[in-house]
């Protein structure tokens, strides 16, 4: 007989009322269904000339990644509130559902505007399991346990990163490009099954309280116009054009009502109480920066890698494993000190110091540059901002009561979502600059020649800079005592 999880333990956290066998079928299931939506984003990609060629109108296809980007990152501070009210069970139903109905309505379109709307409704939902695994994991665990559980969500982003790619090109090349959508339907079910009777046993922090529909409305309008703007920014319109220009004015003005109404509004949907929290706000931002050049970089490291090191396509891609295993490793090692020192916030400052002088040398290596070397620096880099994770997220978690659990997750993952997006563009600002290629065409002997490696210096210098700057945000950060413990501290 499965011996039950502790109710109530010396900090306060109390455990729901589930066995240990419960407690992880529940966080197999929700890692699935987060699977599931991680590898939507991967998945696509390689099937996009494929995709192109059936369904016709070939210059729309960028939107078929777009389409899902805007909307999971719009709607996941909403699913937040909506968990902190209605539950996590019926919450993380309701997303797995639009999920897999943004699935069927992808796998079976016979034009670009269906499929462009289908995978819309896949971020919808998509969004919302980016936000409910990590608030599920939270009611679950106590916040110093809870950052053990951070390494499988890098490693399930990482097994994302590595397969999605792989089935999106066999699935494209081999059978029919709509099984890299079919295949999400038994997941989804399966991710269901598992879930259904354990998450009947969570309980409902807030069920008194309702959404704040018009600050949703803003939240995700606001959001989507400033997503549009970076991603037409530099590529479809100049920066400086009336289009872009006009988007971003926009966006700032949907953003200054959205926070006029946050303030007038009695019950808003992100709380001031967590927006003023110190923890909350220093945290979220300094997570915006790492996933900002984390992001960032992981575009632009292949592009170098076969420009300079004269890597293939496939073989860059390869070579970036490296990066993608340190940041796991990174978030694995983080997760078992928290359980072992007392001062977890110094985990996180000396993995940024790691990876903004390995971003440093990176920059100021470029004129002689050495594959073991490359390999080596993003290895220590994806180690440095690996431990930022875990810690961002338990530290968020621990400063916030159950009741605001969902919002302050749901925030701080939409603030990982835009910084991821924000990088991107960011970056291609400065590769535009210098007359980098913003894609993987065309990378012969004479695009070769015709770019200077200064530009890829000016990049991971600002990546360097923009960790150091994270680095200050974790030092301002205040330190509370995490609740629960897996083990007596051992160090300091």
């Amino acid at each position: 007989m499965d011996k039950p999880v502790r109710p109530l333990n010396a900090s306060g956290f109390k455990a729901p009322p589930i066995s240990e066998r419960e407690k992880n079928a529940i966080i197999g299931g929700v890692l699935l269904s987060m699977l599931l939506a991680a590898l939507d984003q991967a998945i696509v990609a390689p099937a996009l000339p494929t995709i192109g060629g059936a369904l016709g109108h070939a210059e729309y296809l960028p939107w078929v990644v777009t389409a899902y980007l805007l909307t999971a990152t719009a709607v996941a501070p909403l699913y937040g509130k909506i968990s902190d009210i209605h539950g996590r069970r019926p919450t993380i139903y309701a997303a797995i559902l639009i999920f897999l109905a943004g699935s069927v309505v992808s796998a079976l379109s016979v034009n670009m505007f269906m499929l462009i709307v289908g995978r819309a409704i896949q971020g919808i939902g998509g969004g919302g399991l980016f936000a409910l695994t990590q608030i599920v994991i939270g009611d679950l665990v106590p916040p110093r346990e809870r950052a053990s559980y951070a390494a499988w969500i890098s490693g399930t982003w990482a097994v994302a990163s590595v397969a999605g790619p792989l089935l999106g090109g066999y699935f494209a090349g081999h059978l029919d490009w709509s099984l890299i959508f079919w295949i999400n339907l038994p997941l989804g079910v399966f991710a269901m099954l598992i879930l259904n009777n354990p998450l009947k046993k969570l309980s409902v922090a807030a069920r008194q309280h309702k959404v704040d529909a018009p600050g949703a409305f803003l939240l995700v309008t606001a959001t989507a116009v400033l997503l549009l703007a970076l991603n037409w920014g530099g590529s479809t319109y100049p920066w400086l054009s009336a289009q872009i220009v006009g988007l971003i004015a926009l966006s700032l003005l949907v953003w200054a009502v959205l926070s006029w109404w946050l303030l007038r509004t009695a019950e808003p949907l992100i709380s001031l109480e967590v927006l003023a929290n110190p923890v909350v706000s220093t945290a979220t931002i300094a997570l915006f920066i790492v996933q900002a050049v984390s992001i960032g970089l992981s575009v632009y490291l292949p592009l170098y890698m076969q420009l300079f090191l004269h890597l293939s396509v496939a073989d860059s891609g390869t070579a970036l494993l490296g990066l993608m295993l340190g940041t796991v490793a990174g978030a694995m090692g983080s997760g078992w000190l928290v359980a072992h020192v007392t001062h977890y916030k110094r985990i996180a400052l000396a993995g940024m110091l790691l990876c903004g002088a390995c971003l440093l040398a990176l920059g100021l290596s470029i004129h002689h540059p050495s594959l073991l070397m490359v390999e080596i620096l993003t290895i220590g880099a994806g180690i440095g901002w690996g431990t930022s994770f875990p810690i961002s997220t338990i530290s968020v978690q621990n400063a916030v009561d159950r009741a605001h659990l969902g919002v302050a997750t749901g925030l701080m993952t939409f603030m990982r979502s835009l910084g991821g997006a924000m990088g991107v563009a960011a970056f291609g600002a400065i590769a535009l600059g210098y007359g980098l290629p913003l894609g993987r065409e065309g990378m012969g002997t004479a695009v070769s020649a015709a770019v200077s490696p200064t530009a890829f210096g000016v990049i991971f210098l600002a990546g360097a800079g923009c960790i150091f700057v994270s680095f200050l945000f974790f030092v301002m950060m205040p330190e509370k005592p995490l609740q629960g413990a897996a083990e007596p501290a051992l160090m300091e």
